[in-house]
């Protein structure tokens, strides 16, 4: 996997790993997600679904504040780290700390990718990549759905 942040072998989108049930510290049942979600957060969080590009209320967003996971509140991303990859979604160089996200092997869609989820709920935040030659401490792309995700104005 990508850096030194938590990882597993791959997964679905349920919370199983390499045949295993993850337990998450802010996870709830499916049910509970569905009553606290709406039906575009629950697709894109507990589905693993994608927005549309260029919709995200947070694709052009440059205020300086805080990322934090739609469905549980951790924080995960600060605006230091937000850059313009023009991909049409936010993007993100490096995550707020390395034990706020997991990363999984993600072979869905016919391509090997590394799929990016909130550590203390399972959700589904988007997916990561390296190697892209973006200007940018890390040569990482945290490719992030807006839907997934809430700002905090510093």
């Amino acid at each position: 996997m990508l850096g030194s942040r938590r990882s597993s072998t791959e997964s679905d989108t349920t919370g199983r790993s390499g045949g295993e049930l993850r337990v998450y510290p802010r996870g709830r049942t499916e049910e509970e997600w569905r009553e606290t979600l709406t039906d575009e957060e629950f697709r894109v969080l507990r589905r693993a679904g994608t927005e549309r590009a260029f919709t995200g209320e947070y694709t052009d967003n440059h205020d300086v504040g805080v990322y934090s996971c739609r469905a549980c509140g951790t924080e995960l991303f600060r605006s230091e780290q937000k850059f313009d990859s023009h991909c049409g979604w936010p993007s993100f160089f490096s995550p707020l700390a390395g034990d706020r996200i997991e990363e999984i092997r993600d072979t869905t869609m016919g391509m090997v990718r590394t799929e990016v989820r909130c550590a203390a709920c399972g959700s589904h935040l988007g997916h990561v990549f390296e190697g892209e030659g973006y200007d940018t401490p890390t040569d990482l792309r945290y490719c992030i759905n807006s839907v997934s995700m809430r700002f905090e104005p510093a």
